[in-house]
């Protein structure tokens, strides 16, 4: 009879035990889905990232290069510092970035002050087959904004300075105090500007 009763129960018992294991097993490629559909939006984000600062990176060089080429014109530096005076064409390098992290990039100016680049990136992989139907066709999308920010200011100079005079730039690691007869030593791009992404 006890014999009997143990069989009945481990009877009742499997089909429970089947459930539960296939429970477990959607609930584990849903997990999976929601993974995969996670790391390619992170793959996206990473490439809108990269190549919004590559953008900006790429216009603060030539911001900084302009600067030093009118180092002797302290007329000039303050429509530089703004962001004036050189083309903003950094949208080149947004595609190249954005190609290499296996992405399609659309790329346009962050008009005002800082300035910078808004990139929107969509990934060029799917997400890919899961138990969600449709990922097999969705792209993830993702979208960063680089400002170049100025790190320097100055005090123009008196009318009757003379020519032989430059401003000190005050940049927020150190003062330069410009010699224009000594201009061996100039401040780097990253003293003059920095870039970072927009919160």
């Amino acid at each position: 009879m006890t014999q009997r009763r143990g069989q009945g129960d481990a009877g009742q018992a499997f089909p429970i035990y089947i459930t539960v294991v296939a429970g477990l097993l959607l609930l584990a490629f849903a997990y999976l889905a929601v993974g995969q559909a996670a790391a390619n939006r992170n793959s996206a984000q990473t490439a809108a990232d990269a190549a919004a600062l590559a953008a900006a990176l790429d216009t603060r060089d030539q911001l900084a290069d302009e600067w030093v080429q009118n180092v002797l014109d302290p007329t000039k530096w303050q429509a530089i510092f703004d962001g004036e005076g050189v083309p903003f064409d950094g949208c080149g390098r947004a595609d190249q970035l954005a190609a290499r992290n296996d992405a399609t990039a659309v790329c346009g100016v962050a008009p005002g002050l800082p300035p910078g680049y808004t990139v929107d990136v969509e990934t060029n992989e799917p997400v890919g087959d899961s138990i969600v139907p449709g990922t097999e066709s969705v792209h993830s999308k993702a979208s960063a904004t680089a400002v170049i920010e100025r790190l320097c200011t100055f005090e123009p100079l008196a009318e009757d300075a003379g020519e032989d005079v430059l401003p000190q730039l005050d940049c927020k690691d150190k003062p330069w105090s410009l010699d224009p007869d000594d201009l061996t030593v100039l401040p780097e791009p990253e003293d003059l500007f920095d870039v970072h992404l927009a919160d």
